[in-house]
């Protein structure tokens, strides 16, 4: 009779043995996890400027290469960004983004190993039939849309919620339905924008504390800032080209820091 109970003894001591041990696992792989999870320093660049850009036309989805000046001020910002150690590196698909990141990937000293990935949810506002128009042409038709002159409406100002959801509705009336990639409203644009952020930014934490590049577009970093704080405004004039936006995340939440900085650009000038 000792002898069996001295054996369920020594069975139920080995039982709770495994599971003590097996709950320290599991703790310690919850810690290990934790560990993993850091903050994301997003360095948002609006690409150089185009040829598009130069003749004033309207550029969306639409694309073209940068002007030799576009690439010299970007060559300037990757230069003033040479010492920033990029863990990832991402773009919209369009060419123009590509081209500026590659530059500022050719100037990093720190991130030789990054490669460029691409993801199309941080394209520019579509502007459908509009794409190629004269932005003059664009303006003036909402404009009139609203019952103002163009002086008028450009002296009232707009926000890129207005400005996008104006243009869409005037985009149906102007092509039949399915002939063409319709423009883009408001919450369309705010939607793959917060979408593309929240799915690279969870995906980034996991590697830890460190830095990635973001090449993006000037309405679309205004309308990403406007998702993360509602009613965020802009500088007079918009974001200018090759500038810098900062964006940290941490525990789920985005916080904005600096804004159309051109101080990476001005310090990468200073080097010649």
């Amino acid at each position: 009779m000792k002898k069996q109970m001295l054996k369920i003894l020594m069975v139920v001591c080995g039982l709770l043995l495994v599971v003590g041990c097996s709950n320290t696992s599991t703790s310690a792989d919850s810690k290990d996890t934790a560990k993993k999870d850091g903050t994301v320093t997003f360095y948002v660049v609006r690409h150089g400027k185009t040829m598009l850009n130069t003749t004033d036309r309207v550029q969306g989805w639409s694309d073209a290469v940068l002007t030799p000046a576009g690439e010299e001020v970007v060559t300037n910002a990757g230069k003033g960004l040479k010492d920033v150690k990029f863990g990832s590196a991402y773009s919209s698909d369009s060419g123009r983004a590509i081209q500026t990141a590659d530059i500022i990937l050719k100037e990093n000293k720190k991130s030789s190993g990054t490669e460029l990935k691409t993801d199309a949810r941080f394209r520019e506002f579509n502007f459908g039939s509009y794409e190629g128009d004269l932005n003059h042409n664009m303006w003036t038709d909402i404009a009139k849309s609203q019952g103002k002159t163009l002086e008028e409406w450009q002296k009232a100002g707009i926000s890129p919620k207005d400005f996008a959801n104006s243009v869409a509705a005037l985009d149906k009336t102007r092509v039949e339905e399915g002939s063409n990639w319709p423009a883009e409203d408001y919450a369309t644009i705010t939607a793959r924008l917060q979408d593309g952020l929240d799915d690279i930014a969870k995906k980034e934490s996991k590697k830890g504390d460190h830095n990635v590049l973001l090449v993006s577009h000037g309405l679309s970093i205004g309308a990403l800032l406007d998702t993360i704080s509602p009613g965020y405004k802009l500088p007079d004039g918009g974001l200018k080209n090759a500038s810098v936006t900062k964006i940290e995340y941490k525990d789920g939440k985005y916080t904005i820091s600096d804004v159309n900085d051109m101080s990476y650009v001005e310090n990468g000038e200073k080097e010649k």
